[in-house]
Order: structure tokens, then C-alpha cells, then sequence
């Protein structure tokens, strides 16, 4: 190699393809996807609701603009990574979240999670994720407080506390505890509390209620090619058969809960996720069946955060693992001997 040629090259974090579409356009696929979900959440949990995901967005952004203007790196607003660790954050939080914790998770996801590590595209871990962890071990109290839905236009006042259908069975309630957590007769038809469930209209996170909404951002991720199918799909095929096996309900594994968020709008990261066809299926694998575990056995009755988080750990070994190496040439047998 000349010394042009040596001088040409790049040393930089992932990613390295080019290609015609920018980080600027996937987070723009990303925000429009999250859209659905962010209404439907804002108009059953109200204004707290909305607080929260102004609060967390704004304070993502501020502080990967102050973190870059203090180490005199160029300032990346407009990509819209910032956006959307604050918008994927706020989604999975609890609509009455103190909106100073809100701010100080999206301030840790940015701060710690991404510019201590370099910045776009070199944080191992998927920040929103890490300023839940962080906020979940910090303050669990408000973390884990729930509120039934109060319809747009509600006040913090107005919400009366609630435990989410995965906490009442984690709990040791029935189905019939939930349909009645759901406002149904507590004698209705299994498919009825399924369905509702489906819809989202009941207590949780502001963003995974409605399971319909979710799939409408997935199908728009996959139409554009902003995810691959291969890391969602093994995640939630994994926490159904996993749950199966446990003797949970398969069904309402799936529907209540963070699973379709997490496999969606997580599992798909570009960076914390792997890259190659066999890492994102035993991505997948992995957190859905960390995630069952933990919802089994651990103190939490949600696991879909920490499932995560694990395999982004695991995710540089599943980057190298079974891939076809290029200007290889094997020994011929019997060579060595």
C-alpha cells in the first residue's frame, strides 16, 4: 500500500457501508413509526403523558448538544439520534414519571450511555434502555407506579393508581383479575381481555400499551427497510414458545408488557444490535428468553429491559460469529502434520 493510499483511509466507528440513505432519514423512519404509539398514548394517559415525552426529548438533545460543546465535537441535532433516545425513553416509562427524573434519565442515556463511549454509532449499549436501567435502580418507587387510563386533556390529579396486567398475575392474580383491571366483567371471554389488551386501552408504560399501533410502526419500519425482520421476530417467536414451556400464557406474554416495543424499536438498534443475519436471530433468541426468565423467576414482572441489555453485551461476539471470512485461504489437509 503507497502512502496516498495509506492516507486515504478512514479510522472511524461503525457503520462502514455505504450507503445513499442517511442516519438523518432512519431516525426520521424511526420518529414516524414511534408516532402512532406516541398519540395513542398521549390521548389515554393525558397531559402527564405528553410532559413526559416533551421533558425527556428536550433534555436528550440539550445534553448531547452541551456534552459535544464541551469536548468541541461538531453538534449532530440534526440527525435526530437524540430525538429519538428521548422519544424511546419517555415511551417506556410510566405517564405521571417526576418529570425531573424524566429528564435526568435522558440526560444518563446521553451522557453516559453514548457520548462517554464516543459518541453515534460506537455506544454499546442502547441508551434509552441504560436511562431506564438507571432510573429503575435509582428510583424504583416511581418507576414502578402506574396509572389506569384518564383520557386526553387529564391532569396528574385526575389518575388513580393501578397495577399493570403483567403485575397482577406476577402478583399471583387470575385472568380474571386483569379483565377486571381492564374494566370488563371479570366472567368475560378470554378473547375479550385479549383483545383489549391488543388495543391498549389499560395501564403501562405510555408507549407498549397498544400492541396494534406497535405492529403499524413495524410494518412502516419494514416497507422503508429501516429494521430487519429477523431480530424482532426471533424475540417474540422465543417469548412464546418460552412462556409455553414455563406454563405462562403464550398469548399474554406477547401483549402485555414491553415485548413488542422491545422487539420492534430495541432489538433492531443499528448499533447496539448485531449486523449480521445469525447474530440478529440469536440476538432475538437471547432476550426473549432472558426476558421470560426473569418475568418467571426474578423480582420484576417485567424483564424485556435487562434481556436486552445482556445480549447487547454479547452482541461484539455474535458480530463475529459464523461469518464467511474473505481473503482466507484454509490449510490443505493434512498441512501441519
Amino acid at each position: 500500500m503507497t502512502e496516498n493510499e495509506q492516507s486515504s483511509l478512514i479510522l472511524a466507528s461503525s457503520p462502514h457501508i455505504v450507503s445513499p440513505v442517511e442516519t438523518k432519514q432512519l431516525m426520521a423512519n424511526v420518529l414516524i413509526a414511534l408516532a402512532p404509539a406516541s398519540v395513542f398514548g398521549v390521548v389515554i394517559f393525558g397531559f402527564p403523558a405528553l410532559l413526559t415525552i416533551i421533558v425527556a426529548v428536550a433534555a436528550a438533545v440539550l445534553a448531547e448538544a452541551c456534552m459535544r460543546s464541551i469536548l468541541k465535537q461538531d453538534i449532530r441535532i440534526k440527525d435526530l439520534s437524540a430525538a429519538v433516545t428521548g422519544l424511546l425513553l419517555a415511551l417506556i416509562l410510566p405517564p405521571a414519571t417526576p418529570l425531573w427524573i424524566t429528564a435526568l434519565g435522558s440526560i444518563f442515556a446521553i451522557v453516559v450511555a453514548k457520548e462517554f463511549f464516543g459518541g453515534l454509532g460506537a455506544n454499546v449499549f442502547n441508551p434509552a434502555l441504560i436511562g431506564r436501567a438507571f432510573l429503575i435502580m435509582s428510583f424504583p418507587a416511581a418507576i414502578t407506579t402506574w396509572y389506569g387510563p384518564t383520557g386526553f386533556g387529564a391532569s396528574l390529579s385526575d389518575a388513580v393508581t393501578t397495577a399493570t396486567p403483567l403485575n397482577i398475575i406476577k402478583q399471583g392474580g387470575s385472568m380474571a383479575d386483569v379483565a377486571g383491571s381492564l374494566g370488563i366483567n371479570p366472567s368475560a371471554e378470554y378473547g375479550s381481555v385479549m383483545g383489549t389488551l391488543f388495543l391498549g386501552n389499560h395501564g403501562g408504560c405510555i408507549g407498549e400499551t397498544s400492541i396494534l399501533l406497535i405492529l403499524v410502526g413495524a410494518v412502516y419500519l419494514l416497507l422503508t427497510k429501516t429494521i430487519d425482520w429477523r431480530a424482532p421476530v426471533a424475540m417474540i417467536a422465543t417469548t412464546v414458545l418460552s412462556s409455553l414451556v414455563l406454563g405462562m400464557d403464550p398469548l399474554f406474554a406477547v401483549l402485555s408488557g414491553g415485548v413488542l416495543f422491545g422487539a420492534v424499536f430495541m432489538a433492531t438498534d443499528y448499533v447496539s444490535a448485531p449486523l449480521t443475519a445469525n447474530g440478529k436471530l440469536i440476538f432475538g433468541f437471547g432476550a426473549g428468553l432472558i426476558t421470560v426468565l426473569i418475568r418467571k423467576w426474578g423480582n420484576y414482572p417485567e424483564g424485556v429491559t435487562y434481556g436486552l441489555l445482556i445480549m447487547n453485551a454479547v452482541t461484539p461476539f455474535l458480530n463475529r460469529l459464523l461469518q464467511k471470512k474473505y481473503g482466507f485461504v484454509p490449510k490443505p489437509k493434512g498441512a501441519g502434520k
